[in-house]
């Protein structure tokens, strides 16, 4: 059996978690280039920030905080589209679920009008629930590894910048 053969005998679900799968992939792909394209000139953006407070003669406790501040906004321009792949991969298992229980009870719909005769005829609404759930979690595994790798590489590239600005200034 061919790809496209199992994608439509999951029917109407499948077609949804093909949709999102291109969507969260294209968004992974852009999130790993925008992110170690940033890594890459980390010494960029951390002279923008200490050439800002360098000259300041606030307290060094607000000037800390103002850092801080200040980092936590390069981070979070650095997580845009992060929570569509966190919705992502939260919603295909519970996608790949609906498919189940639509494909269950179209198998029952069959029994309940033809009784158990030809089991060939309900076969259809089983298989198109265990294609869904099978799709769900396809979608959702990667999408779930993206985004915990991600955000594991945006925390460790906040504290690093927060350690050599502050090593820098004080």
């Amino acid at each position: 059996m061919r790809l496209i053969d199992y994608i439509q005998q999951g029917g109407p679900i499948m077609y949804i978690l093909i949709l999102l799968n291109i969507v969260g992939i294209s968004i992974l792909i852009w999130r790993f280039i925008v992110i170690f394209e940033y890594k890459k000139n980390i010494q960029v953006y951390v002279d923008q920030i200490l050439d800002k407070f360098k000259k300041s003669t606030v307290d060094d406790n607000l000037k800390i905080n103002l850092v801080k501040d200040e980092i936590k906004q390069n981070v979070i321009a650095l997580e845009y589209g992060m929570g569509t792949i966190k919705t992502i991969a939260s919603i295909s298992p519970l996608l790949g679920l609906l498919g189940t229980v639509v494909g269950i009870l179209s198998s029952f719909q069959v029994i309940s009008e033809q009784g158990l005769n030809n089991p060939s005829m309900f076969a259809g609404g089983i298989a198109m629930a265990l294609l869904t759930t099978v799709g769900g979690l396809i979608v959702a595994i990667p999408h779930f590894v993206g985004h915990n790798y991600l955000n594991g590489h945006l925390d460790k590239l906040e504290s690093s910048m927060e350690k050599a600005i502050l090593e820098k200034l004080f």
